[in-house]
């Protein structure tokens, strides 16, 4: 009989493959990055910031994070999301992968994502679904970024919803300005106080 598959952490990672970018002397541009807008892409554009902390509030400078997100229209490029009144955009893959800095700190350009439905078709506030990826963790960890400046939406966010009202706070993305551009910062405390909503999936 097969015996089980011994458990292990996540990572180490493999920078030439899944961050390129980060990785010193490399010129290799991967499948996946950090830039998920080109110039013509639909939308309000944003930058998404921010920090993975541990519960001691170190930064964890090698971690990974990757994002997934409908684009301003609400839709998704999947071939679930077949909904004809909400169009693609082609240059809009709504996918993002990023390794942190020595700070713990990550970056991503992208588009603020419209409303999209959700179970049962009740539909939800504009957010992206982040991932982390971190030394010592067994599985990697789901959350949710939500918009600060879209208050009436998050009220009525099922999911969000669900979350006791004392850590909701945790998945909101404070909007401020920066050097020209619409900048949201959204710091993930991995354990300890302030923890960040982690959903099972």
């Amino acid at each position: 009989m097969a015996k089980q598959t011994a458990s292990q952490t996540v990572g180490p990672f493999f920078l030439y493959g899944l961050t390129p970018e980060l990785a010193d002397g490399i010129r290799y541009s991967g499948y996946t990055s950090a830039v998920l807008a080109s110039e013509t892409t639909a939308g309000e554009h944003i930058v998404v910031e921010g920090r993975v902390l541990d519960g001691e509030g170190n930064p964890v400078p090698d971690s990974m994070i990757e994002i997934w997100q409908a684009n301003a229209a609400g839709r998704y490029r999947h071939d679930e999301d077949d909904r004809n009144g909400a169009p693609l955009d082609d240059t809009f893959y709504g996918f993002g992968r990023t390794g942190t800095d020595k700070e713990g700190g990550f970056r991503f350009h992208t588009v603020k994502p419209g409303a999209a439905p959700g179970l049962g078709n009740a539909w939800q506030a504009p957010h992206i679904v982040v991932c982390v990826f971190a030394r010592g963790m067994l599985s990697h960890a789901y959350t949710r970024l939500y918009f600060s400046d879209e208050a009436e939406a998050n009220d009525a966010d099922p999911v969000l919803g669900a979350v006791d009202a004392p850590r909701r706070p945790t998945l909101i993305a404070e909007r401020t300005q920066s050097r020209g551009s619409t900048v949201y910062r959204f710091d993930i405390r991995l354990q300890g106080d302030g923890e960040t909503v982690f959903f099972d999936v």
